[in-house]
């Protein structure tokens, strides 16, 4: 039996496990995704398809959106508004404080409660349903939801302030991708000076240069050439610049963040937006001229 019926706009990659989990759980759920492609699997599951944002802010009372850009969010919180059912929008996108505010504030014009919800994790935590949920809103929007956002993965109240959990999640992938970064570098150089990648993975990872990238990217993306982490270069550089936008803003300053945006602009012209962020890699290789490698 269903506990329930949310909405939910935006089922691509990381869209697309967080709406199974739901609908795996015993929500019911009405769906609406701009790519007819991405929709079509969760018929199987019994999720209603929409036509429109509207029509899912017209059967849901909490919408749940997972979205690419600022300006995607903005647009499609503006059409949702229009929606006559539509109570809560929880935006699980990364879209920057400012954006959060200005959203939270067009919402509320139309008496619909907004609750910043950015998640980290990749899509394997998105499958997995141990994302990090970072929530900042009304307590008692975000205590009706806890339910179903525990299903998505691990809830962590950030504020009752939107944008509040936006700041949050910039830093996290502001100090994700650096990770990447210079272990790409420090890893060519050490393949350069003939060391086995492996065994330099194995002590660093044993030592006090272990990241997330030496952990997990190098490992299981880089090593075997897969290149396949499942985040886009492109909105990688999208989230390093609202990070550093913001920083900028409260007076705070970037030195290394500003290094690794220029490396992920690098990589992004070289490779294109949408190739997968590991590929950061590869112009450091480029100019060192080896491949890291198994």
């Amino acid at each position: 039996m269903a506990k329930g019926r949310f909405g939910f706009i935006g089922v691509g990659r990381m869209g697309s496990p967080m709406a199974r989990r739901l609908i795996e759980a015993g929500y019911a759920l009405t769906i609406y995704d701009k790519n007819e492609a991405a929709m079509a699997p969760f018929a199987a599951l019994g999720a209603e398809r929409a036509a429109s944002v509207a029509q899912v802010a017209s059967a849901a009372q909490t919408v749940f959106a997972s979205l690419p850009t600022p300006e995607v969010v903005d647009a499609v919180a503006a059409e949702a508004a229009s929606g006559n059912r539509i109570e809560t929008f929880v935006d699980l996108s990364t879209t920057g404080p400012r954006m959060a505010a200005q959203v939270a504030e067009r919402l509320a014009g139309s008496d619909i409660t907004a609750i910043d919800c950015p998640v980290s994790g990749g899509v394997a935590g998105a499958e997995k349903g141990t994302l990090a949920v970072m929530v900042a809103g009304p307590a008692e929007a975000i205590e009706r939801l806890r339910p179903a956002l525990e299903i998505i993965g691990k809830v962590f109240i950030v504020g009752e302030r939107p944008g509040q959990a936006q700041v949050l999640k910039l830093v996290n992938n502001l100090l994700s991708v650096t990770a990447l970064a210079i272990t790409s570098e420090g890893m060519a150089m050490g393949v350069k000076a003939g060391l086995d990648p492996r065994i330099m993975l194995d002590v660093i990872n044993a030592g006090s240069g272990r990241n997330s990238a030496t952990q997990d990217k190098f490992p299981r993306n880089i090593l075997p050439r897969r290149f396949d982490m499942g985040f886009a270069i492109g909105l990688s550089y999208k989230d390093v610049r609202l990070c550093l936008e913001e920083a900028e803003a409260l007076g705070v300053p970037t030195i290394v963040g500003s290094a690794v945006r220029q490396l992920l602009a690098i990589a992004k012209a070289r490779n294109g937006a949408e190739a997968d962020l590991t590929t950061i890699l590869q112009p450091v290789e480029q100019w060192a001229g080896v491949e890291v490698k198994a």
